[in-house]
């Protein structure tokens, strides 16, 4: 039997947009976008057959760190299906049922990734403020109640957005303003009352977007606090640049995602190239960018990678 929606027997898609006002450059502007997505999929592959292949990186700050991997991972691979296709060979059309499922692992990924950076920021109170009872405090128990938490936490977020936007017509355009499919693009598609779903997202917006890096600043703020305590200069530094790649992991997701924020609510009709360009540097810096940072500023993970990469030359 064939799927009905409320404006038509025929089976309901949405039409994705790839790079507005560049579309006959496609296939060249997949090249750089190709690249972007490898470096994101080897790189965290990397860091988490480095984890896992060391035993002494079985610590709660790798363990963290492997569920930033992952969860960028995820990322990554949910916007690659529709993003390559559109690029490589002009697949603009999306089905509703694909377009509802990348819409939920797209955001629930999101917030993950700001879920697992709060509980980075956790890590490093304790490992800082709280050095003696770090182990007692992170243990493997807690690690894993911790994750659970937050894949929790992500999937009861994106659930009843899922199901408030599903409910909906979709009686408008069906032209979406990227190549994958974002909620708050979709929304615009709707000729319902959608009062209910923008209190909702208001609501998901100062639940996560807004008390993740509250906390992460208050956590910050107490290990400053107790860095300054500290007798010498080079302990505060070496403080400090434990927590520095975690701090530029934050960065990278949060201006991005305050960016894209605040162009739906008060750009509206700013340039949709202005739009299609913050949502990629959102949904791609984290993914490529966290890695790099790792891979730099973490000389356990680099020399890891460097071990690894150096057994693959001797075999």
């Amino acid at each position: 039997m064939s799927e009905v929606t409320n404006t038509t027997k025929d089976p309901f898609y949405f039409i994705l947009m790839g790079i507005p006002g560049f579309e006959a450059s496609h296939i060249w502007i997949s090249i750089p976008f190709c690249c972007l997505y490898t470096t994101s999929i080897m790189g965290n592959i990397a860091i988490l057959t480095v984890i896992r292949a060391e035993p002494s990186l079985h610590q709660p700050m790798y363990l963290f760190l492997s569920m930033l991997a992952l969860t960028d991972l995820g990322l990554t691979l949910t916007t690659l299906p529709t993003v390559m296709p559109l690029l490589w060979f002009d697949i603009r059309k999306i089905s509703f049922e694909i377009c509802f499922a990348q819409f939920f692992f797209l955001h629930g990924f999101s917030f993950m990734e700001s879920s697992v950076l709060l509980a980075m920021s956790f890590d490093r109170y304790v490992a800082i403020c709280r050095p003696l009872h770090y182990v007692t405090i992170l243990t493997s128990q807690v690690i894993g109640r911790i994750g659970l938490a937050i894949i929790c936490r992500c999937v009861l977020a994106v659930l009843p957005s899922l199901f408030l936007l599903k409910r909906l017509p979709f009686c408008r355009s069906r032209l979406l303003s990227h190549s994958y499919c974002l909620h708050q693009d979709m929304i615009r598609l709707v000729c319902g009352d959608i009062r209910f779903n923008s209190w909702y997202g208001f609501a998901l917006v100062l639940l996560i977007i807004v008390m993740d890096p509250l906390l992460i600043v208050l956590s910050y703020t107490l290990i400053l606090k107790s860095i300054l305590g500290t007798a010498t200069w080079s302990e505060r530094f070496q403080a400090l640049n434990n927590c520095l790649s975690h701090i530029l992991a934050v960065l990278v997701l949060y201006i991005p995602m305050v960016g894209v924020s605040m162009t739906h609510r008060f750009a509206k009709h700013a340039s949709p190239l202005v739009h299609v360009i913050l949502a990629n540097i959102y949904l791609l810096a984290p993914p490529v960018m966290n890695p790099v940072i790792y891979s730099v500023k973490t000389k356990q993970i680099r020399q890891g990678i460097f071990h690894l990469l150096f057994q693959r030359k001797v075999h």
